[in-house]
């Protein structure tokens, strides 16, 4: 029952910057650990970064390290994707994730967003 909707994509050229934002509801946003991947044309969905719901931990795929930052605002339920120094690699549709454990793993996705890079 939850619902995710990202929401900042766009085009940007090499070197530039985007901001995604990702809209949680449906449940309590704090019980989830909020992440994002990305889906190249032809390629299988990567993971990007993700953050624990408590501790606020934080890890991020290599190929991002140092030019995007996730950050959560829980006041508005949002976690966002701050993306810097952008390249052309980086082109892919967007998703946002959010997980819970239980007596099941509950796994929740967005819709996606495009973002593309040029050279």
């Amino acid at each position: 029952q939850v619902q995710l909707v990202e929401s900042g994509g766009g085009l940007v050229q090499t070197g530039g910057s985007l901001r995604l934002s990702c809209q949680f509801s449906g449940s309590t946003f704090g019980d989830y650990a909020m992440a994002w991947f990305r889906q190249a044309p032809g390629k299988e969905r990567e993971f990007v970064v993700v953050v624990r719901p408590f501790g606020g931990d934080t890890y991020y795929t290599d190929s991002v390290k140092g030019r995007f930052t996730i950050s959560r605002e829980r006041a508005r339920n949002t976690v966002n994707l701050q993306m810097d120094s952008l390249k052309p690699e980086d082109t892919a549709v967007y998703y946002c994730n959010a997980r819970k454990w239980g007596p099941l793993v509950y796994d929740y996705w967005g819709q996606g967003t495009q973002v593309t890079v040029s050279s």
